[in-house]
């Protein structure tokens, strides 16, 4: 299958369009100016690439990332002419989206007026705009994307990583066309953080040379993707051909890349292999040149690696500053247009950075030259690598994919609460007795919530105490449960280094953030040791480094969906054969700023139990979940369980609203159905996202009820549990295998059907079982597991 580009919108510093970004970016003129949207007194630089378009300044009632995304993910449908008129069904356009802040501007203000004024006097409406997910779900409301949805946050390679999804998309018909890329804004959490790391130069950054530092960035860029024989059945015009892509982890350090670029090399390597070409064959790589002396010391040494011949390697950087998670999505469209116009971008130097060059790195202005097949870097914090893999449009032959392989799930672990192992929470669960309600948070005069944390002494459990105080809550849990399942799966060393690692939270380090950001909004200066964990993807990048995981790695932050998005991405890195085997892990934490925004909605938090169908309210819980997935194909241990198929459906919601039509949770539910081979009567048991709250059960009642679901047994473990957020649909997945080793379904009669929901399972027939979960905005996925 051969997937083409066909729409390219992008907005940042050097310009508000892809044309006019790329008529400044070719002759080498720098957008780099005083910094006017993000204080910055006492900060180590006043310098950066802010966009001046007038068109986000005209937009007061939304979001700098939103306002940022809209513009450009406009221009992209425009220059694909599906604007006009877009032949594709709504259900079966996705996006896919990168973003390291997404609304950190809006949670700033209200935290900001928490802080100052009191909870009571805050602005709760701002936390509407707050969640990474919130950008995505307005995109898709905006532009009528219905079909699979999802957020990605691996810092600075966020961008990049959601091209590479939004190829899964189209690989596993999971959508016919997928609108992928990234955005940033300026914010005063990446500024002040950046600071207090001594990583800003005080001068515009010099990529390569003797730059002293980064220079921050904001903008969006977003690509069309489809199949090239739609794209020629519509007549559609074709800008670049996406190869492939290769995802790595460096598991060296939590914010320096490795000094040798072994992580980089073989991400780039892998890209190469997917997209069935040579190191030869490099005609220019769109380098992620940072002007950090690791980064780009580390990035000149991979050249030396990839032959003989002089590979032309520049950065945009130096023109519109560092964009943070949009920055592989710029990149990526910057290297598209180098292919279409055989120009190749420059890295701006200033005359006064006089650093001997000792490669090409197409220094000051672009120049015209032969380019058949470029690569776009793109590394971040946690040891994350991305490479993507863009031929020019005169190679639209059918690429060769290998043959996929089937799947299976051989190794789990999880703590919910005070329950620190995958068998203390079905026993939890199967016992009827909530691992909830032994702890409780006061917010101001609202409270207490009852909630159900992680103990220290849990979360800590089988990690090496040197390398703990470098972790925060999310990190332990997430090393923790990572480090259950792989005792119960003994691997070799060989085989740990090659797994891939994909990560799901909701959302994410939360308290680091508040602990960070508190510092900057009270006293201007950010705790140094705190800022590396801020970053979505912090957690992974520590669980790789403890355990040595140094295969591909992803980080999904689209709220509650997040698992179910990164069970299809590692699964399909296996089938795919990208890799051998990949753990996806889930963690949440329940935190003082999560329930603050809640707290002052009358009846959104319980204050008693949470009674799933029965609208008394959530109780968060904090948790960890994690699974190993392998190839089904001679194993010698044998398979705990399968994922048969996914189920990917959106609406248009918006941000903060759930929509009370069941159109798009049935169209999620019936896809996982077909997609796993199966009849909606080969469902046994259906484990619902049932939360208590009124708004969203009864909106999955009426989708079970829709699709003649209602006879299924349902269970809605989150009575027992708690609202676990992201791992929720995770322990779904854990649940539908304790079930069938315990021979019973674990399920309530909540719709009144007088069957024995909990009858006995046959242990010698296969247990199918139907894994719900859905995001305020309008999300829905879900996922069929055969036992």
């Amino acid at each position: 299958m051969t997937v083409v580009v066909t729409g390219i919108g992008m907005l940042t510093a050097v310009g508000d369009t892809a044309e006019e970004c790329w008529s400044k970016i070719a002759a080498g003129e720098s957008g780099l100016s005083t910094v006017g949207v993000v204080p910055h007194s006492g900060l180590l630089s006043t310098r950066a690439g802010e966009v001046r378009s007038k068109a986000v300044d005209e937009d007061p009632t939304n979001d700098r990332c939103i306002v940022l995304s809209r513009i450009a993910l406009e221009e992209a449908l425009t220059s694909a002419g599906l604007i006009a008129s877009n032949p594709y069904e709504s259900h079966r356009t996705g996006l896919a989206i990168g973003t390291s802040l997404g609304g950190a501007r809006r949670g700033e203000e209200f935290h900001r007026q928490w802080l100052t004024r009191g909870l009571r006097q805050a602005n709760t409406g701002l936390l509407r705009q707050y969640p990474l997910h919130s950008t995505a779900d307005y995109l898709a409301g905006h532009f009528k994307l219905f079909g699979p949805r999802t957020v990605h946050s691996n810092a600075c390679a966020a961008g990049s990583v959601a091209i590479a999804n939004g190829l899964e998309y189209l690989r596993t018909d999971a959508a016919d066309m997928v609108v992928v890329g990234g955005v940033d804004p300026l914010a005063y959490l990446s500024f002040g953080g950046f600071s207090c790391l001594g990583a800003l130069s005080p001068r515009d950054c010099a990529p390569y040379s003797k730059s002293e530092g980064l220079t921050l960035g904001e903008g969006a860029g977003f690509l069309v993707l489809e199949r090239v024989e739609a794209a020629h059945a519509r007549n559609a015009s074709v800008l670049a051909v996406l190869s492939g892509y290769g995802l790595s982890a460096d598991a060296h350090h939590p914010t320096a890349p490795d000094p040798r670029g072994r992580g980089a090399l073989s991400a780039m390597t892998s890209a190469l292999e997917m997209a069935g070409a040579t190191e030869q064959e490099i005609d220019y790589i769109n380098g992620h040149g940072t002007g950090t002396p690791a980064n780009d010391g580390g990035e000149k040494k991979i050249l030396m690696h990839l032959g003989e011949h002089n590979i032309p390697m520049s950065s945009t950087k130096s023109m519109i500053g560092h964009t943070l998670g949009a920055a592989g999505a710029v990149e990526a469209v910057t290297t598209v247009m180098a292919l279409r116009e055989q120009v190749l971008p420059p890295t701006v130097i200033p005359e006064d950075f006089e650093g001997d060059l000792d490669f090409d790195a197409v220094p000051h202005s672009g120049r015209p030259a032969k380019i058949s097949l470029a690569l776009s870097n793109s590394f971040a914090f946690g040891g994350n690598n991305s490479t993507l893999v863009f031929r020019n449009r005169d190679n639209q032959a059918e690429q060769k994919t290998p043959p996929t392989r089937k799947v299976a799930i051989t190794a789990m672990g999880a703590m919910v609460g005070t329950a620190g192992t995958s068998n203390a929470i079905a026993d939890a669960l199967f016992s009827g007795v909530p691992l909830y309600g032994n702890n409780s948070v006061s917010i101001d005069e609202y409270g207490p919530f009852p909630i159900a944390e992680i103990p220290e002494s849990v979360q800590k459990s089988g990690i090496n105490p040197t390398a703990l105080r470098r972790l925060d809550a999310l990190s332990k849990r997430s090393a923790s449960v990572v480090g259950q399942l792989l005792k119960e799966r003994s691997l070799s060393r060989n085989d740990v280094q090659k797994t891939g690692l994909i990560f799901a939270t909701a959302s994410g380090p939360m308290s680091t953030v508040e602990a960070f950001q508190r510092g900057l909004i009270t006293d201007g200066v950010g705790n140094t040791r705190l800022f590396p964990n801020t970053v979505m993807n912090a957690s992974a990048g520590h669980v790789a480094l403890l355990h040595g995981l140094k295969g591909p790695t992803a980080t999904f932050c689209a709220g509650s969906t997040s698992a179910v998005s990164a069970l299809h991405f590692g699964q399909q890195l296996i089938a795919s054969r990208a890799c051998d085997r990949v753990i996806v892990l889930s963690a949440d934490e329940t935190s003082t700023a999560l329930l603050a925004g809640y707290a002052r909605i009358e009846g959104y938090l319980s204050q008693g139990v949470l009674v799933p169908f029965g609208n008394s309210g959530r109780i968060y819980s904090g948790a960890a979940a994690a699974v190993l997935l392998e190839p089904d194909e001679g194993q010698q241990i044998p398979a705990l369980g399968r994922i048969l198929g996914f189920g990917f459906a959106g609406d248009d919601s918006g941000c903060g609203n759930v929509k009370q039509d069941s159109t798009a949770w049935c169209r999620a539910m019936s896809h996982s159905i077909r997609a796993a081979g199966l009849e909606n009567r080969d469902i046994d048991v259906i484990v619902a996202a049932a939360s208590g709250r009124s708004s969203i059960d009864d909106l999955e009642r009426k989708a079970i009820l829709d699709l003649g679901l209602g006879e299924v047994p349902v269970s809605a473990p989150k009575a027992m549990l708690g609202d676990t957020q992201s791992t929720a649909a995770l322990l779904g997945v854990h649940q539908s295998m304790w079930m069938k080793s315990r021979g019973e379904a674990v399920a309530t009669d909540y719709f009144g059907n007088k069957h024995d929901a909990s009858a006995e399972i046959d242990k010698n027939r296969p247990l199918r079982v139907l894994v719900n979960s859905m995001e305020i905005g309008g999300n829905y996925q879900s996922v069929v597991v055969e036992v």
